[in-house]
């Protein structure tokens, strides 16, 4: 396998990237492979890209990778990382089904029992000369006596797939060993403006 961080200037280029019509490209290669990738961030250009704006929170990257020498690789999504210079954030791509699958994480919380507890948390010591005492700098610990934290994954099956998530199905870079050129779309998760 290969580790790839997406070509640098692209995420560079991004940067500088404001309301130009062509998106952001870029190109790196050594002597096994050349890598080529087309950045589309931000709601419009993900709308124009997919016919959906991932809510704004997904930057897509168009990626084209060309073994060289006549020698099969293994061309896998997990061999990339958008790197932002911005603040540092690194983000490996998602799954389709990550972005839009028909799984929902819930996480819940449910006081029970009801009632404030307060405990002084210090070491028990002394008892000869009366009642026993803890050490401690004596500031109990408040809070709930019981509650009950849940997470559980809800699958939802509907009668046909989501034809979002067969969109980004059939454009994700797919894992696979060649000696051709290979294209496909990766899907990344970035917080804030990038």
């Amino acid at each position: 396998m290969i580790r790839t961080t997406l070509v640098a200037g692209l995420v560079c280029a991004a940067a500088l990237f404001s309301a130009s019509s062509k998106p952001p490209t870029g190109n790196a290669s050594n002597d096994s492979i050349e890598i080529g990738a087309t950045l589309h961030n931000g709601k419009e250009a993900v709308q124009a890209l997919l016919g959906n704006d991932l809510d704004g929170y997904i930057v897509v990257v168009d990626v084209t990778a060309t073994p060289k020498g006549g020698k099969a690789l293994t061309i896998s999504p997990d061999d990339f990382i958008l790197r932002s210079d911005r603040d540092g954030q690194r983000a490996g791509p998602f799954a389709p089904s990550q972005v839009a699958g028909d799984s929902v994480m819930v996480v819940s919380s449910a006081p029970g029992g009801g009632g404030i507890a307060a405990e002084n948390p210090g070491t028990v010591w002394g008892g000869t000369l009366g009642r026993p005492g803890r050490l401690g700098d004596g500031s109990p610990g408040i809070g709930n006596t019981a509650s009950n934290t849940g997470a559980a994954t809800q699958t939802t099956k509907a009668d046909k797939e989501d034809p979002l998530l067969a969109t980004l199905k059939a454009r994700v870079l797919k894992l696979k060993e060649t000696k051709e050129p290979v294209s496909g779309l990766l899907y990344f998760l970035m917080e804030g403006k990038h």
